[in-house]
């Protein structure tokens, strides 16, 4: 048996062309056009290239997109007061601040100046705190996509056990609570593994499904899960490079061996990585809508 591919491009694409339609009528017939802007402190390569994608996804969507670029030596204060302009700001209706930030800004004070019902990355209290209640918010994108590509690709999730490798506020926490929730994707029995766990692989032979996002690549073997498996890997691991000058990628599964045994798997990359941009801007699409009293 090898494993059905979950394609995160395939399922993004679907999810951009819908959000186009939605855009269009937003424009036509209410006069609404959601606006983001991404702010990027610094020059991370990485950082700069998510930012950059972000940006370009936006303006292809017909979304109004704004980029600004400080310095790495910006200080704390002009950037708190750069997102207050924009909290105030009602042509844009999601900021986003790059992460990670120097380590002379305090990134939890960064983002908790930022408008919860601007907060398209989903990481303020106020929306941490609605989507653990299982109300309206904005969900952090990559959980959020990684709701979508089972529900779309047809995973059945309701009383399944799940195993979640990782306890990041980012991916980790977030999905492991919206997968126990009653929702689509949901109704999960849940287990969370991380560094202090006793015997991991007891949990991971055990799984129907297994959410990996550890940050060690190749992690998960084919001895550690059990036949007909889903696999979510959001791992995403440079192991080298290219004579090319390319990176090379892996994720914290180690997707040929375990692909034999699972039903399902997302690779690395082309799984995960482009349901994060879509998902944020599902967001700034759903903040737009909000604003304008429209749901």
């Amino acid at each position: 048996m090898s494993a059905k591919i979950i394609s995160g491009v395939e399922i993004a694409k679907a999810i951009r062309e819908e959000l186009t339609v939605v855009v269009t009528e937003l424009k036509d017939k209410h006069n609404v056009v959601p606006g983001l802007v991404t702010i990027l402190v610094g020059e991370n390569p990485a950082s700069v290239s998510y930012v950059t994608a972000k940006s370009k996804t936006a303006k292809a969507l017909g979304i109004y997109s704004e980029q600004v670029d400080l310095p790495a030596d910006t200080s704390e204060e002009k950037l708190l007061a750069l997102i207050d302009q924009y909290n105030n700001d009602e042509k844009i209706n999601g900021i986003l601040v790059q992460l990670p930030l120097p380590k002379h800004i305090n990134e939890a004070k960064v983002l908790y100046a930022i408008d919860p019902n601007k907060d398209v990355d989903g990481f303020h209290p106020v929306n941490v705190g609605k989507m653990v209640l299982g109300e309206q918010c904005f969900l952090p994108c990559t959980p959020h996509g990684i709701l979508e590509m089972l529900e779309r690709s047809g995973v059945e999730t309701s009383g399944k056990e799940v195993v979640v490798l990782g306890r990041s506020n980012i991916v980790g926490k977030p999905i492991a609570n919206l997968m126990l929730q009653k929702r689509p994707s949901g109704n999960a029995t849940v287990t969370l593994c991380h560094t202090r766990t006793k015997d991991t692989d007891f949990h991971t032979r055990r799984a129907d499904i297994i959410i990996a996002a550890v940050g060690v690549p190749n992690l998960v073997k084919a001895n550690q899960v059990k036949d007909g498996v889903v696999i979510i890997d959001v791992g995403v691991n440079r192991i080298g490079m290219s004579e090319s000058g390319k990176a090379i990628l892996a994720g914290d599964v180690d997707f040929n061996e375990v692909k034999e045994k699972a039903s399902f798997i997302t690779p690395v990359p082309g799984g995960v990585g482009p349901m994060t941009i879509t998902m944020l801007m599902k967001n700034t699409v759903q903040a737009a809508k909000q604003a304008a009293g429209l749901i």
